[in-house]
Order: structure tokens, then C-alpha cells, then sequence
């Protein structure tokens, strides 16, 4: 009976090559019996008998050349049925396999549109769709039976994108809660974003045959994700297991974990989620690598990246030499094209948030028609000085006007201010002086908009940017760069000896000294990181300690913060407030994977009182917001802690 079971579990985690095949040969009763038993879960002892048998002999042809030609023929010859396979995290034993000895292929998703890389042998080579595209729109349509996306799926217009059956800017959505501003602006998005404003996950759905169906931003980016991993297997004729992730500077570590999760829905492992900025980075190191100034000198090169798209802003300060890529600091922001866009939506239309309450279907067209034009004007804008925008959004709504260049920046005056904070906060948290930078980057789809390079520019006080690589490509090429390296590919040339020394871009510390955010692990501290604090009681007679886990940009108030997770600690001897210490230590090891170690030590001896507390962070997982109101309430200050002091 276990054996049987075994094959079961194998069976629902199988590649998604072996998933494809099965379902494209729906119409036959065996396969039809046996996937319906095993949705079923049923108990037959002879269905899970039949079904061990038929396991074992798929995974033995799934080897062979004939069922991967069968394969990769079905999916030419028709539009694949996607199956995502479960809605469950990477396990540990998934994360520590290494049973995959292929190159890992770097996959940049961005809010707007994506692409995937890989390592040829020799360098690094962009996939390209069925339409011969590098650059894919990153949406997924309902409109069928079965969803499709941007990779495989061709518009007929702009305006089916709008039609409130496809979803789109999930990266601006995932792992984010109801109370979030960015979860609010997205209810001006041609689908359905509703919230109750109590900190839990909102609600999402596509409109489908007049029906509103709902779904989540972890399960659109999956299916997704099952799209791009199939065009992969196809062009590389190969499984396509393990990747490299790119993900913005401001992510939080449950951002991070929705995007895992995310990726093994598609059965996909991920080996690095690397900021994009960082990707950059590691190409720029490379590129520096080869020229032959540099390798004669070895001399350092210091390089701004500004790496701006339409979901996040963000922005490092890398040193690189011989092929090593030293982040200095980093900062990121919420920021990006989208905010340009809604913006100039609102100054065009200032009451659609009004008009367009009702989410009704001429609600819908009318904001997917108003959303065309605006767009349209923004990328006119990047190559002429002024447009006309002309769109009849139907009941008696026109809007008939010229903007130009100067509007458009005036308009977006916070936006462009915001970009040019970000970057002076990073050269100050870099300790570098606007002298010492020898190249200013500027990448993203917002790269060719005037103002964002001129702001570049005038910040890093440089009369032209760096030309070596394409604004669009550079972050999925890093990315693939380190899916070589984290490979263990060699290159004969050296182009493959590469290092990147990445620091937190979030300072890591927990709530204390009357509810504060106390950081433990500063932004920008070098990974790996261990860094611990003493604290103590603020109660007589004290016996247990609630230790709440934040992240963020190092404000006071932790609800500006966000919360990772909490356990508590217990055993505390009863004493007066002030005297029993409690010792918590944050470790963040080279795969960036968080542990918090708490415990009650002896203060004289540092001797332990009690076991230490052991937990990986984040624990945290949907309605967090409603954890940290929960736990004020049940607790208060009760058993809050203060910073011990250290003596001078």
C-alpha cells in the first residue's frame, strides 16, 4: 500500500512534460478513470495497484526520446492545456536536491512584460515565443475554459487585454493584504480588486461569460510561470526544473515566499530570487570582466544602477572588480511605470474613480479604453514632445487634448522626486561620494523616458550613461549568468567566474522598548549575517516574552514595518522588571533564509535558562495584518521587552 501511494504522490508531482501529456490524452477511459481516482483520492486498494503500475511505466518512457518528440510535437501542433500542480511551498528537501544537474535558466517577470535566458555554452542567449518575441506581456486570460497567458497567447486587439477577463500586474499584487496602498490604486485595473480594509489578502477575480471568477496573484503568476517553463522545454528540448528569479529591491521576505510558492505550483524549484539590480550588477561585472583595461589594472569600478519598470523603482551602488560584484547598498520603492500611468489617468479623467465604481462591463471597457490611450501618450512621450490624445469612453465621455512633455513630468513631479530620493539614499548608505562613480546604468522599461534619464544623470553629475548592455535584457541575463554559476557551470574563457556579495536590502529586528521596531540586522549588512541583542523584562515577576519578527526600512512605528512572524518565549524566573536577559540573535545564511534564535540567559554567566527558541522566518501566511492587531490585543505590553543597554 505505501509503494502505491508513493507512485500517487510521484504522479501529481510530475514534471510538467508528463502532466501535459496526460492531459492532451484526456479522451482515453483509462487515463480518464485514473486521473479522476486521483483527484479523488480514492481508497481502492486496485486503483492505487493499477495506478502504481501506470506511474512506473510513464516515468520509465518519460526518459526515452520517442515520449519527449511526442511532446514536444503535441505542443507545436496545438495550444497546451496548463495544469498547475499543487498550491504548496518548496519543502526543504526540494530546496537541498540537487537531482537536476541541468543549467538553471534566469527568468525576469516583470509587472508588465517578461523574458527568459539561459547560458548557451558561450554566452548568454534570450528564448523567444512562437510570434519570435524576447519581451512576453505578463498577463493571464480567463476567457476560456482553460487560462492562458502572454507567452503562448496572442491578442486579437489591446483592448481584450482590458476586457476584464485577463489579470495582469500580479508582481504589484502578490503577498500583499487588503490594507495596502498599492492593493487600493489597483482597483482602478479593468478586473476585480475588492478589499475589506482589515488586513488579509483581497480579492481578486476575472470576469468570465458575465461572472466574476476568482483567483489569486500567486495562482495567475503560476500559471504563468507553467507557460514560460513549457516554451523553455520545447527550444532546449530538455526538463526544465531549476531557475533564477528576479525580484525587486523592495520585496518582503512573505513577498518572497508567495513567489516560491508561486513557482512550485509550476513545479519549478527556485536556486536564487535575486534583486534586480543585483542581476544587473553581475552582468556589468562580467562585461567588466572582459575588457582588457580592466583585467590589465584590476583596478575597481564603481557602478550606479538604476533599474525603474513598471511595477518598482530600484537602485545599487556596485563595486566590481575581476569579475566580483560587491553590492554596497541598495533601496527600492513601490514605484514605477503604472503610478506614471495612473497619474496621468486621473489628471485626463479626474473623477474615474467614481465613474467607474461599479465594475460594471461598459465600467470596464471605459477604463480599458482610457487606460490605451494614456499609455499610448507615455511611450509616444519618450520619442516626441508633445501628443494627442482623442478616446470616446461611450456615454457622453470624450477627452480630447494635447499633452506634452513638461504636463506629463509636472504631473508626475512626486513620482520623479521620489526616484531621485532613492538614489541619493543609496550613494549615502553606500558611502560613496558622486565623484568616485565611474558608470551610471539606467535599465527597465521606464529607461527611455527623458526625465527618468536626465534625473540620472544630473544626480550622478555624468554627461552620458552606460551603453553596454540592452536597458530591457540586462536584469533576465544577470539572472541567467547566476543560474551558470549557482549550476556549477564552468567556462574554459572565464567568462563564468563571477562572485556576487549581496547585502539585505530591509533591516531585520523585532518590536520593543514600548512597542517600537528595534532593528537587530541593519539594511544593507553583508550576507550572510549574524548579529544578536540583549533584552529584558518590563514587568515584575515576568515569566514569558512575545518575540514579533519585523522587516522594513528601519521606521520606528512597526506597523510601517512588516511583520515576518512571532513565537514566544517562556520559563523567564521570576524577578523584578530588568533584571532576567533575554538574548535574540537573527542569522541570515548565504541562501538568504532567515533564522531567529531566542532564549533567557544568566546575566552574569550568559549561561542558558531555558532551551533556545529556533524558528525560520517568515511563519506568517495570509491575514498577517490581522496577526499583529490579534496579538496587540491579546497581549499588550504584558510581555513586552526593553534594550538592555551595552556599558561604555
Amino acid at each position: 500500500m505505501s509503494i502505491c501511494l508513493e507512485a500517487l504522490e510521484q504522479l501529481r508531482n510530475a514534471p510538467f512534460s508528463l502532466l501535459l501529456l496526460i492531459k492532451s490524452h484526456h479522451s482515453s477511459p483509462l487515463i480518464t478513470k485514473l486521473i479522476s481516482h486521483l483527484l479523488g483520492f480514492s481508497s481502492s486498494f486496485f486503483t492505487l495497484l493499477l495506478t502504481a503500475f501506470i506511474v512506473c511505466l510513464f516515468n520509465l518512457l518519460l526518459s526515452t526520446f520517442t515520449i519527449r518528440a511526442v511532446i514536444c510535437r503535441y505542443t507545436r501542433m496545438a495550444e497546451p492545456a496548463y495544469t498547475v500542480v499543487s498550491d504548496s511551498e518548496n519543502t526543504a528537501e526540494e530546496k537541498s536536491s540537487s537531482a537536476f544537474p541541468e543549467i538553471a535558466i534566469g527568468i525576469d517577470i516583470g509587472t508588465s512584460q517578461c523574458s527568459v535566458a539561459f547560458w548557451n555554452g558561450s554566452q548568454v542567449e534570450l528564448l523567444k515565443n512562437t510570434r519570435n518575441q524576447k519581451m512576453m506581456r505578463s498577463y493571464v486570460t480567463f476567457k476560456d475554459e482553460v487560462p492562458s497567458g502572454g507567452v503562448s497567447n496572442q491578442l486579437s486587439h489591446e483592448h481584450e487585454l482590458l476586457s476584464g477577463a485577463a489579470i495582469f500586474n500580479m508582481k504589484r499584487l502578490i503577498g500583499r493584504v487588503d490594507t495596502d496602498p498599492v492593493v487600493h490604486a489597483s482597483k482602478s485595473l479593468p478586473f476585480l480588486v475588492q478589499t475589506l480594509d482589515i488586513g488579509v489578502r483581497p480579492f481578486i477575480a476575472a470576469l468570465v461569460n458575465n461572472a466574476w471568477r476568482s483567483t489569486t496573484p500567486e495562482e495567475v503568476l503560476a500559471i504563468f510561470l507553467v507557460e514560460l517553463r513549457a516554451m523553455a522545454e520545447i527550444q532546449l528540448k530538455r526538463p526544465i526544473r531549476n531557475v533564477v528569479l528576479t525580484i525587486p529591491v523592495s520585496f518582503s521576505r512573505f513577498q518572497l515566499t508567495r513567489i516560491e510558492r508561486a513557482c512550485a505550483m509550476a513545479g519549478l524549484h527556485v536556486l536564487r530570487l535575486m534583486p534586480e539590480p543585483t542581476a544587473v550588477a553581475l552582468l556589468y561585472a562580467q562585461q567588466q570582466q572582459t575588457a582588457h583595461d580592466n583585467m590589465a589594472s584590476g583596478s575597481e569600478k564603481i557602478g550606479l544602477i538604476f533599474n525603474m519598470g513598471a511595477g518598482y523603482c530600484d537602485v545599487a551602488v556596485t563595486a566590481t572588480a575581476g569579475g566580483v560584484s560587491q553590492i554596497k547598498a541598495l533601496a527600492g520603492a513601490t514605484i514605477g511605470g503604472e503610478d506614471l500611468l495612473q497619474n496621468m489617468m486621473h489628471h485626463l479623467l479626474p473623477n474615474a474613480d467614481t465613474l467607474f465604481s461599479s465594475h460594471g462591463i461598459s465600467d470596464i471597457q471605459a477604463m480599458g479604453l482610457l487606460r490605451v490611450a494614456t499609455q499610448d501618450a507615455i511611450h509616444k512621450l519618450s520619442f516626441q514632445s508633445s501628443v494627442q490624445i482623442d478616446v470616446d469612453l461611450g456615454n457622453g465621455l470624450k477627452i480630447n487634448k494635447v499633452l506634452d512633455q513638461q504636463e506629463f513630468e509636472e504631473v508626475n513631479k512626486t513620482v520623479f522626486e521620489k526616484c531621485e530620493s532613492l538614489i541619493i539614499q543609496c550613494l549615502h548608505d553606500a558611502k560613496v561620494q558622486i565623484e568616485d562613480v565611474n558608470d551610471a546604468i539606467v535599465v527597465g522599461g521606464c529607461s527611455y523616458i527623458p526625465k527618468v534619464k536626465d534625473l540620472v544623470l544630473n544626480v550622478s553629475k555624468r554627461k552620458e550613461l552606460y551603453k553596454g548592455m540592452n536597458p530591457l535584457e540586462a536584469a533576465v541575463c544577470g539572472a541567467a549568468l547566476e543560474g551558470a554559476v549557482a549550476s556549477g557551470i564552468s567556462d574554459p574563457f572565464g567568462n563564468l567566474d563571477l562572485l556576487t556579495i549581496q547585502v539585505t536590502p530591509l533591516a531585520i529586528g523585532i518590536q520593543a522598548d514600548g512597542g517600537k521596531f528595534v532593528p537587530i540586522i541593519a539594511r544593507n549588512t553583508t550576507m550572510p549575517a549574524r548579529k544578536e541583542m540583549t533584552f529584558t523584562t518590563v514587568q515584575d515577576n515576568q515569566t514569558e516574552a512575545l518575540i514579533i519578527v519585523y522587516e522594513g526600512e528601519g521606521h520606528e512605528n512597526v506597523r510601517e514595518n512588516h511583520l515576518l512572524g512571532y513565537f514566544k518565549i517562556v520559563g523567564i524566573p521570576p524577578a523584578p522588571k530588568g533584571i532576567s536577559n533575554i538574548n535574540v540573535c537573527l542569522d541570515i545564511d548565504a541562501s538568504n533564509v532567515l533564522r531567529v534564535f531566542a532564549g533567557v540567559v544568566q546575566p552574569s554567566s550568559y549561561k542558558l535558562v531555558t532551551p533556545f527558541m529556533e524558528v525560520r522566518m517568515p511563519t506568517v501566511d495570509d491575514g498577517h495584518g490581522w496577526c499583529a492587531e490579534a496579538l496587540h490585543r491579546a497581549y499588550g505590553s504584558t510581555t513586552d521587552l526593553v534594550t538592555v543597554k551595552k556599558k561604555i
